[in-house]
């Protein structure tokens, strides 16, 4: 079963521990007293990536009404973001880093474990009332979600879940978020 207290689905063991076993730890990065789960491996591996993306979709289909919008975060949401919203049949947004975007945007500022961030969208993204799903990599403290739920809300989008690799459950960050959060796995934090 997929881990994650706000969300469980039958999937197969073997695929979900296959995800779990490619995600690298690195301690004190990027400062001391942080331990990085890096998902970047998955994307080596074309397997990992079409399992990682049917495991997404089977919980959105089997957990949700139609999608209108998938918005991926800056930057490992835009690696498996589009994907995602190519198999629900549906349009990609972004959430970028402040000055990535053109034109009018909308601006969140974000705090995570390790620093703060200024997120931003265009404004012309998403349709008052649109069905949006946030994707990113990990969930740790929650500060970069709730700023995207920020964001996302205040151009009238409804957020309908956020989705994410990795969840680490001792920081609490899905408290924070304020919307349904889902996670295929669950890692411990802290540093060796």
């Amino acid at each position: 079963l997929l881990s994650g207290r706000r969300g469980n689905m039958a999937a197969p063991s073997d695929d979900l521990a296959y995800l779990k076993s490619l995600v690298t730890q690195h301690p004190h990065f990027p400062i001391k007293g942080i331990l990085f789960h890096d998902v970047f491996p998955i994307f080596r591996d074309h397997a990992a990536v079409d399992i990682l993306v049917k495991l997404f979709v089977a919980h959105v289909k089997e957990t949700q009404t139609d999608i209108d919008v998938v918005i991926g975060l800056d930057a490992r949401g835009f690696l498996f973001g589009p994907l995602l919203s190519q198999a629900l049949k549906c349009s990609f947004v972004p959430v970028r880093k402040s000055g990535k975007l053109p034109g009018k945007v909308a601006a969140q500022s974000s705090t995570k474990e390790y620093g703060s961030d200024v997120l931003e969208i265009q404004t012309d993204a998403i349709k008052p009332g649109s069905k949006c799903l946030i994707v990113d990599d990990l969930l740790a403290t929650g500060g970069t979600l709730a700023a995207a739920c920020q964001l996302v809300t205040g151009l009238g989008g409804q957020i309908v879940e956020c989705l994410c690799i990795v969840e680490l459950p001792e920081l609490n960050g899905a408290s924070r978020v304020g919307h349904k959060c889902f996670s295929l796995f669950q890692l411990p934090d802290g540093c060796e």
